[in-house]
């Protein structure tokens, strides 16, 4: 963020389609919430989601998580 942005608000909630290597934008917004934490997630920031579940993460350890939830035991 620089000095330019204001603080992220409920209407700059985006919403995607997660793709395999990319999303696409199907509602503009700033930020998308992590599925594990409820992290507000920048946009610019954002590099982790799952395109099985269209989730986004906060990070590696976020996806880790969630990918271990969903794993067969």
């Amino acid at each position: 963020m620089n000095a330019h942005d204001r603080p992220l608000g409920a209407n700059d909630l985006a919403k995607l389609h997660y793709g395999d290597g990319d999303f696409a934008v199907l509602r503009p917004g700033r930020y998308v919430v992590c599925a594990v934490t409820g992290q507000k997630v920048s946009l610019d920031h954002l590099r982790y989601w799952s395109a099985a579940l269209q989730e986004a993460y906060a990070g590696p350890a976020e996806a880790l998580k969630r990918w271990q939830e969903t794993q067969p035991d």
